[in-house]
């Protein structure tokens, strides 16, 4: 990797540094190309347009993309973007989002350009209260470089070019369970004063199954145990989300905008389990049940507020002061019955869990063109945040199962960063963004063990540049070297223990680690884009990420409070790792081949990873979590003769087969997951959207292997999945 950062560096600064110098030698001998002239609207640019003239590699899809196929999820609407994985869940559901193949953690998710609140989630927004998703491959400076994969940047609607009042009403049945969702933007103006309030009411239900088959193996290929588990669970859960932003213009050309960002959610569930063990030799401790039901309750509130006062300075500088602050609340309770095969009670196990998170954040940036084509821009962050967390977790003699139950924790979390950037245009062909980030963490924690500090701090240079091919306008090159890291989350450094029933090496309990470093990276990315009339585009990349103090959870065993030796699952930094990947991507309208060509969309990607993790047996020593490919396909038909256009999507990733350690190996099934969508346009503010999602509804299946003390411990879990069929009615007023 150190090898490359020369010819990195030289490719990015020494050859349009040259080229200017060259250029302004030669200037009386021949006439300097002149910079192009930019016409500056009201209007926002494409998102093409966008993605152009970024010198930092962005891609930008906005209201068309997330109108597209009525998705209810803001994470349907992401699976189907070059590179973008949804990990976790089941197909047709969702999950959490991640580029590059890589794992939970990797990918930044902003909000406006902010870290939501804690136990924020991207699929409890609705597209609708989403002005545009922005997706950057490389940090920059002005957002955190906790971007090892990429950045996902989710701006909420802020009401310009919005004039009418939409009204959105859908319905989704999967398995007869029916989610209804109302959907209201409500604009206005008065004076200088702008607003828009967006509130979205639904209901979400799901019926889950899980069939489970264990196995535990002796080294001479006897099995000693044999457990087979049935899950059924049901639940309903409850969400209303409120987005209204104001924005207000002074008479001396300043704005002060503010977002207000509020969803409030209840669940409530009910589930069962049946426990079978057909095959135990002897001294095999008999099974933990036979039969178990609970019932748990949860809600959770969040208010996230973000806001800056834009003040115009001499010349055309200015000055972006940004403020906000978050709340979070979650409670949670259940209890869990586990009976014997004759019906009568083992054990009563209750939980109970509350949280409680705040915090405030503030900073600036100042910007101001150094010339036409050129713009310097230097600001800071700063960053506090509060929580309080109360679990107990009791069994029917009312004994404690773990050392900090009924224990209040108190964790805080204190950040700082400042950073600068410089982006110029140094010559029509030529653009270079140089940029610097410092950014260090305190997170300090109390509990009954004492208090427990963790301190990390990172400096991130990124170099990014982009060459226009003379000659050819609609070609261009990007190139980037960055510097990012991965720190761990508060949840990683002072988890209290989350308790697996029925524990043992392929379902452990889960708990945290105080002594966790950031992941440290050094990236290089490398592109070439061929843009096709207004929206389409041909682009082929390949990226390198070098990972050191690679985070990976270890299995070991300790003594709970009533005596039993159970399995738990640790964070531990394991070492270094590297991945690399190519992506490919094609988005054209078939009219830029063809000009009689019917109106038909074309959207296809495809990416290729490979990893490596030092110190791990291969052929499967892959960071954790990466599928080694993935690909998206989809097609839009605009009818001429009628006001229907039909469309759909696939999208695939092959089964998932990763080496975690010497001693496990974690297997996921691939996922094909086909939608399909309907848009009828009444009339000209009116549309009916009818679509089906996950219309295979392959079987999603996982195997986990453990070897230790002889023994294969070996678990295949198997959950069904279903259509999840879906209407939509749209008006404006």
């Amino acid at each position: 990797m150190s090898k490359l950062i020369p010819i990195a560096c030289l490719a990015l600064i020494g050859a349009p540094l040259h080229a200017y110098a060259q250029q302004q030698k030669d200037e009386g001998k021949a006439s300097v190309q002149p910079v192009p002239q930019v016409t500056i609207t009201n209007s926002r640019a494409s998102d093409m347009d966008e993605r152009r003239n970024s010198t930092a590699g962005k891609q930008v899809y906005g209201r068309e993309e997330l109108d597209r196929n009525g998705d209810t999820s803001l994470g349907d609407v992401l699976k189907r973007l070059p590179g973008v994985t949804i990990g976790g869940g089941r197909p047709g559901r969702g999950g959490d989002v991640r580029m590059r193949g890589l794992g939970n953690g990797y990918t930044q998710v902003l909000v406006n350009g902010e870290r939501p609140p804690a136990g924020f989630s991207m699929e409890s927004l609705s597209p609708d209260q989403v002005e545009r998703v922005e997706v950057m491959r490389g940090p920059v400076a002005e957002h955190s470089a906790r971007a090892i994969a990429g950045t996902i940047n989710i701006v909420l609607r802020d009401g310009y070019q919005q004039k009418d009042i939409q009204v959105k009403l859908a319905d989704s049945v999967e398995q007869g369970l029916h989610t209804p969702n109302l959907s209201v933007t409500l604009p206005g103006k008065a004076g200088a004063l702008n607003y828009t309030l967006t509130g979205t009411l639904g209901v979400n239900r799901q019926h889950n199954e899980g069939h489970t088959v264990s196995t535990d193996t002796r080294a001479d290929g006897t099995v000693e145990r044999l457990q087979l588990q049935d899950d059924d669970s049901s639940g309903t859960t409850k969400n209303l989300h409120l987005a209204p932003r104001v924005s207000y213009k002074f008479d001396n050309g300043d704005t002060l905008n503010f977002q207000t960002f509020v969803m409030a959610m209840r669940s409530d569930t009910g589930a069962t389990s049946a426990l079978r063990q057909p095959l135990a030799a002897d001294g095999v401790p008999p099974q933990e049940y036979a039969s178990a039901n609970s019932q748990a309750h949860a809600s959770a509130t969040f208010m996230r507020g973000f806001g800056n006062w834009i003040h115009r300075l001499q010349g055309a500088s200015k000055l972006d002061v940004k403020f906000g602050f978050g709340l979070g609340k979650r409670d949670g309770d259940s209890v869990r019955y586990q009976y014997n095969a004759a019906g009568g009670l083992l054990d009563r196990f209750t939980d109970t869990d509350e949280s409680r998170d705040r915090g405030l954040n503030t900073g600036g940036k100042y910007t101001s063109p150094l010339g036409q084509g050129h713009l310097l821009a230097a600001g800071w962050e700063l960053e506090n945040s509060h929580r309080e967390q109360t679990r107990v977790s009791l069994d029917k003699d009312g004994v404690s199962q773990f050392a900090d139950s009924g224990d209040n924790l108190t964790a805080d979390t204190r950040r700082v960063a400042v950073y600068a950037q410089d982006e110029w245009d140094i010559t029509p062909e030529w653009g270079v963004y140089l940029g610097a980030r410092w950014e260090g963490i305190r997170t300090t924690s109390d509990r009954s063990a004492g208090t427990i500090t963790n301190n990390s701090s990172v400096f991130s240079p990124l170099l990014h540049g982009v060459w226009r091919i003379p000659g050819k306008e609609r070609d261009q090159v990007r190139m980037s070297w960055t510097k990012s890291y991965k720190s761990p989350n508060v949840q990683d450094l002072i988890a209290l223990p989350a308790l697996s029933r029925n524990n043992d090496a392929t379902r452990p309990d889960r708990t945290g680690n105080p002594n966790l470093k950031p992941e440290l990276a050094t990236g290089i990315d490398l592109a070439y884009e061929h843009y096709l009339g207004r929206a389409g585009i041909l682009s082929a990349s390949a990226f390198v990420r070098d990972i050191d103090d690679l985070i990976r959870r270890t299995l070991t065993t300790y003594t709970a409070p009533d005596g039993t030796v159970r399995w738990v699952s640790t964070p531990s930094n394991v070492g270094h790792a590297k991945t690399k990947g190519i992506e490919l991507e094609a988005k054209f309208q078939l009219v830029e081949w063809f000009p009689d060509a019917p109106a038909i969309d074309f959207r296809t990607n495809y990416s290729r990873f490979w990893s490596k993790v030092d110190g791990i047996p291969g052929p499967d020593n892959r960071l954790d979590q990466q599928a080694r490919q993935t690909g998206n396909l989809g097609v839009d038909y605009r009818m001429k003769d009628l006001p229907l256009t039909l469309g759909t999507s696939f999208n695939w990733t092959p089964a998932i087969r990763v080496q975690t350690s010497t001693e496990q190996v974690v297997e996921v099934s691939r996922k094909r997951v086909l939608d399909a969508y309907v848009l009828w346009k009444a009339t000209p503010l009116t549309q009916l959207r009818l679509s089906a999602s996950n219309i295979l509804a392959d079987d999603a299946t996982g195997d986990n292997l453990v070897t230790a003390r002889g023994v294969a411990k070996f678990s295949s879990t198997l959950n069904p999945t279903y259509t999840v069929w879906s209407a939509r009615l749209e008006t404006k007023f």
